[in-house]
């Protein structure tokens, strides 16, 4: 069984995939943002536009979502802290890093995403974000954990790339 790319530690088909294949809809802001960024490692270019609060899908650049989502690989999701953002709740907070590799440069994305419900439904609606590009760490060794937080050993995972 596949585990799923947010890293839950959940399979996929148990975590986000009913929400990418549109069965159910997302309970909370958090696990809006886990299936967000399963679908830019799916490329699930419709489900990322879809989950943004209509008031703002207008703004949604598809060719650059597409662009990002296709041409990164992704590692890991971090998810930082979370404010809010329950079923009962109508409005949410969640800071998260997204580590990747883009053009050969190891990348985290860290970001504080604003959710709001609509209509019973969860939608992001903001982020304010900081791209921050990151080195391999000068003394990691071969056998400690891999700085991009995927749980493996840095010798099986991005010493590799």
């Amino acid at each position: 069984m596949e585990k799923c790319p947010c890293k839950s530690q959940k399979e996929y088909l148990d975590c986000c995939a009913p929400f990418l294949d549109r069965q159910q809809n997302a309970p909370t802001a958090i696990a809006l943002m886990r299936s967000r960024y399963t679908a830019h490692v799916k490329a699930d270019i419709d489900y990322i536009i879809e989950t943004v609060h209509p008031e703002h899908r207008e703004a949604s650049d598809r060719k650059a979502i597409e662009s990002w989502a296709k041409n990164a690989v992704w590692k890991g999701l971090e998810i930082i802290k979370t404010k809010k953002g329950l079923e009962g709740d109508e409005i949410g907070w969640v800071v998260f890093s997204a580590h990747y590799t883009y053009n050969n440069s190891v990348k985290v994305h860290t970001e504080n995403s604003l959710f709001k419900k609509k209509e019973g439904k969860w939608y992001f609606v903001e982020g304010r974000d900081a791209e921050i590009a990151v080195g391999k760490p000068a003394k990691i060794g071969r056998n400690d954990a891999c700085y991009c937080g995927s749980g493996k050993k840095f010798k099986k995972c991005c010493a590799k790339k």
